[in-house]
C-alpha cells in the first residue's frame, strides 16, 4: 500500500565497474557504497564485454574520435555490472559517481577517490531515466533481474515519506 504513496520507488538504473575498476580490485568498494546509501541490488553479473554489446550500449559516441580506444579499453578485461533499485535512483547516484573527469569531480564520489583519468574513470552510470531503462535491456534478461523485499524496505520507505 505505501508503494503506491511513492511512484518512483521502484525506480533502476544501471552501474558498470570497469576494467580499470576491477583490475584494481575496488569491485567491492563501489558496491559498498550504493548499499550504504540505501540501494538494492537487483542485478550483478561480471562478464567479459562483446564489441557487439558496447557498440548499442556507446551507440551515441560512435561517431566521435575516441570511440575505437573506448572499445579497445571496455574490452580489455572484464567488467562487473550491476542494477540498483530505489527512491530517485538514477540522479543519486549519477551525484555519488561523480563528474565524467575525475579530476573535476568532487572528493568522495566514485571517481573523484579513485579515477586515474577521463580515460579510466572506473565506472559507468545511467545518465537518465530512459537511458538507464535502455542500457538496463542491453545488459540484462528480465529473469536476471530480482525483485525481492530487504528486511529494512519499511524503515527506509518511512524515511521518503518526511
Amino acid at each position: 500500500i505505501l508503494l503506491s504513496c511513492l511512484p518512483d520507488v521502484r525506480e533502476r538504473t544501471l552501474i558498470a565497474v570497469k576494467p580499470d575498476g576491477v583490475q584494481r580490485r575496488l569491485v567491492g568498494r563501489v558496491i559498498q557504497r550504493f548499499e550504504q546509501r540505501g540501494f538494492k541490488l537487483v542485478g550483478l553479473k561480471m562478464l567479459q564485454v562483446s564489441e557487439e554489446l558496447l557498440s548499442q550500449h556507446y551507440c551515441e559516441l560512435r561517431m566521435k574520435p575516441f570511440y575505437p580506444s573506448l572499445l579497445h579499453y571496455m574490452t580489455s578485461g572484464p567488467v562487473v555490472v550491476m542494477v540498483w533499485e530505489g527512491h530517485n535512483v538514477v540522479q543519486t547516484t549519477r551525484m555519488m559517481v561523480g563528474h565524467t573527469n575525475p579530476v573535476e569531480a568532487r572528493a568522495g564520489t566514485v571517481r573523484g577517490d579513485f579515477g586515474i583519468h577521463v580515460s579510466r574513470n572506473v565506472v559507468h552510470a545511467s545518465d537518465s531515466l530512459e537511458g538507464a531503462k535502455r542500457e538496463i535491456q542491453l545488459w540484462f534478461q528480465g529473469k536476471e533481474l530480482l525483485n525481492w523485499d530487504s528486511c529494512d524496505q519499511t524503515i527506509t520507505l518511512w524515511s521518503y515519506s518526511g
